[in-house]
């Protein structure tokens, strides 16, 4: 008899918050595999990935303007 195919396939599993993390992280730089977009896009929740990604948003563009603010003031602007 024939196996379900359920069973030769099982669901994939939902990615968790440092899936999230890395996925967003490897889309900044636009590395991300097929095989963790098809994970991304097929079981996980899209508030998660845009959630991490407006908190990565936010720490990168804090990071410039305090380096920026450390040149200026090393320059003696």
């Amino acid at each position: 008899m024939a196996e379900p195919t359920e069973a030769k396939n099982p669901a994939p599993k939902a990615p968790t918050v440092v899936d999230a993390i890395f996925s967003v992280l490897a889309s900044f730089f636009g590395v991300q595999s097929d095989k963790n977009r098809e994970r991304d896009f097929g079981s996980g929740k899209p508030w998660v990935f845009i959630g991490v990604a407006i908190v990565l948003t936010v720490l990168f563009v804090l990071g410039l303007i305090a380096v920026v603010k450390i040149m200026l003031h090393n320059a003696g602007m």
